[in-house]
């Protein structure tokens, strides 16, 4: 995704830590402690460079779904999504080389149709839901569930752009054409 604002990072590397949610813990709660881990974790190896840690949520009300890694997880996300509206949190953190930290929040709200059972099916055989918050790419054939979305595209597919960006800007990043 970074790509599409004209990054090409140096390294992507897996920040490894336990992706579990705390008790009591809420959605907006649970994609910020992941991405300053993820960001904090990396920073422990690369000290002196420009560090990203992001995550992404799928909530409904205070109940955070899973990322589906089978079809029954995946199932049941859809079948929850089906015919109500949700909240993707993405939250990003940039780590300068100098060791200053920002972080943003987005909030995408989502509303989905309400699907047949055919659709279900349809969807789970595709297995585009393998290891996808909320059991869901919007950027593929689930996009004909979305009745509507209120707030930043590219947040529900992994990566809100826009905020990337200007955190990055506001670090000083200076960007090539």
């Amino acid at each position: 995704m970074l790509a599409q604002i004209g990054i090409t990072p140096d390294d992507v590397w897996p920040a490894d830590i336990d992706e579990s949610p705390l008790a009591r813990e809420l959605p907006r709660q649970h994609a910020s402690r992941l991405a300053l881990g993820k960001a904090h974790k990396i920073a422990e190896h690369e000290s002196e460079a420009w560090i990203l840690g992001a995550d992404t949520v799928v909530g409904v009300g205070r109940r955070i779904l899973p990322k589906a890694e089978d079809e029954t997880t995946a199932r049941r996300c859809l079948e929850l999504l089906s015919g109500r509206a949700h909240r993707v949190f993405g939250c990003v953190v940039i780590i300068s080389p100098d060791g200053k930290v920002s972080e943003r929040l987005v909030v995408t709200r989502v509303k989905f149709k309400r699907l047949s059972e055919q659709e279900l099916q349809e969807y789970l055989s595709s297995g585009e839901w393998q290891g996808k918050a909320g059991g869901y790419a919007i950027q593929g054939r689930a996009a004909t569930f979305v009745a509507g979305i209120n707030g930043s595209y590219s947040n529900v597919v992994g990566l809100p752009l826009y905020e990337t960006a200007a955190l990055l800007s506001g670090l000083g990043w200076e960007w090539t054409q």
